[in-house]
């Protein structure tokens, strides 16, 4: 191999030679790329299409002798490293200008103990991947929405989805991790190995190491499950939203209701008339018994005078990926993200003024329903604080044009400051840009200070700073 011109943390440039990447790419099991390959367009490629990120190389990992290697090589040579799992964050951050990216996307093992109801799971695996290997014995581990979601990343940064209210976040679940230190060795974090970088792990995101398998309790569910949407005229939305609002008041912790406030896309069951028109919709699942869905969402579903509803009974793998061709790679993205204890009628103004101006047909808005079992863990149990949230708000504009850059960013921006006032202030790391590295401290709120002392502990020299950065402690860097 010829010699490469790496970057390095600092944002230098080293010399790699050739014979040293001979010798790094004969002690793996997996392969190295760079820009020379003829799949390196390929493999650098994310899910946000605003990334267009040029690695010096990229080494795809098989397993964790792979990512030691890769780690260890990083260290060595003060390479500035990324780490890649299903390439799916927001901020872009699986992939580094002139750095490393350490490739875990083929290390995608789902392998399930049904007497123990425990999963084992490799950090490339999808949230399909598990989907598929868990429910063909009935079970699940609560995670996102959108099925090409890397586990890895979604876990890290806590993870919620339809059945959270009834089990709990990712990271709720999560009962060890393998991971691979920024000093290249494998350790095991449990509740009784290493419970300080287990308690940094649930939340703290990518900061402290490499995963490189995840054990999580199983829990029993379907194959079924009642779910479905709920379309509103958007003329109503106000009305709708408030009494969306006082329904789920009294929601059991089975029963998870989403609000997406959108143009309508072309789906069959809508009559043709309302595609590409404003509506509201109201996504929701009952992850217990079909029939006592059918009466904890009747009151929901009793609101307003619906366009269509089409709640039923489905597969839970197919509920799981009911939004993924709204969410498919290729676009341009850009989210602005807030909590919220409740939902003012203030806010609720603020949704419905800015969908009357969306300026694409992708933008939309969604308020994620939380709260029941996530609520009632305590908020220093793990890094992630965010327990008294009952709703989530994620902006996301979405685009296929650069020159539309401007204007959706702009939309996204403007929602983000008018809902400001009735926000929490705490934020969801998985839903932040890479324009909002001033808000990771204030979205750790009381955590921070342990998880800065964590990384100074783990990662004394910040070498895993691609992330949503907690940066080192400061007084320890002193002594």
């Amino acid at each position: 191999m010829n010699e490469l011109n790496l970057t390095t943390l600092e944002a230098g440039r080293t010399t790699i030679s050739g014979a040293t990447l001979e010798e790094l790419a004969a002690g793996l099991r997996g392969s190295v790329f760079d820009e020379r390959a003829a799949t390196y367009d390929e493999v650098r490629t994310i899910w946000n299409a605003m990334i267009d990120r040029r690695p010096g190389l990229i080494l795809r990992c098989l397993g964790a002798a792979d990512v030691i290697r890769a780690v260890r090589f990083a260290r060595d040579n003060g390479l500035l490293v990324a780490v890649r799992g299903g390439g799916h964050n927001i901020a872009g951050n699986a992939v580094c200008d002139g750095g490393l990216v350490i490739d875990l996307s083929l290390m995608k093992s789902v392998r399930v103990d049904v007497a123990a109801r425990r999963a084992w799971v490799g950090p490339g695996a999808t949230l399909a991947d598990v989907d598929k290997e868990t429910q063909a014995f009935g079970l699940a581990v609560p995670t996102g929405i959108n099925s090409t979601t890397g586990i890895a990343g979604l876990a890290l940064g806590g993870g919620f989805g339809w059945i959270t209210r009834k089990f709990g976040l990712t990271i709720d679940n999560l009962l060890s991790a393998e991971v691979v230190t920024a000093d290249g060795q494998l350790l095991r974090a449990s509740a009784t190995e290493n419970p300080d970088l287990f308690w940094a792990l649930r939340g703290g995101g990518g900061n402290f190491g490499v995963v490189t398998a995840f054990e999580f309790r199983l829990h029993e569910l379907g194959p079924q499950v009642l779910s479905g949407l709920v379309v509103h005229p958007f003329d109503a939305a106000e009305a709708v939203l408030r009494e969306y609002r006082q329904a789920l008041d009294a929601a059991p912790d089975e029963l998870t209701c989403w609000a997406v406030l959108r143009r309508a896309p072309p789906l069959p069951f809508l009559p043709a008339d309302w595609h590409g028109k404003e509506v509201l919709v109201l996504a929701m699942c009952y992850c217990g018994d079909v029939e006592a869905g059918q009466a904890a969402t009747a009151g929901l579903r009793a609101i307003g005078q619906p366009i269509v509803d089409v709640v039923g009974p489905n597969p839970f793998t197919g509920w799981q990926q009911a939004f993924d061709p709204l969410l498919a790679p290729g676009a341009r993205n850009y989210w602005k993200s807030h909590d919220f204890t409740e939902l003012p009628d203030a806010a609720i103004e603020a949704l419905t003024a800015a969908v009357r101006n969306l300026p694409g047909p992708e933008c939309e808005i969604f308020v994620g329903h939380v709260g029941g079992a996530a609520g009632r863990i305590a908020v220093d149990a793990t890094a992630f604080p965010q327990r008294s949230a009952h709703f989530v708000m994620n902006v996301h504009a979405r685009w296929r044009e650069p020159d539309m850059d401007r204007a959706c960013i702009d939309w996204a921006r403007r929602l983000f400051e008018a809902t400001r006032p009735y926000a929490a202030g705490t934020a969801y790391i998985n839903f932040m840009p890479a324009d909002e590295v001033d808000r990771v401290e204030t979205a750790y709120g009381g955590n921070y200070l342990r998880l800065a002392q964590l990384k100074r502990k783990y990662d004394p020299t910040n070498l895993f700073r691609m992330n949503q950065n907690i940066r080192p402690a400061a007084e320890l860097l002193a002594a």
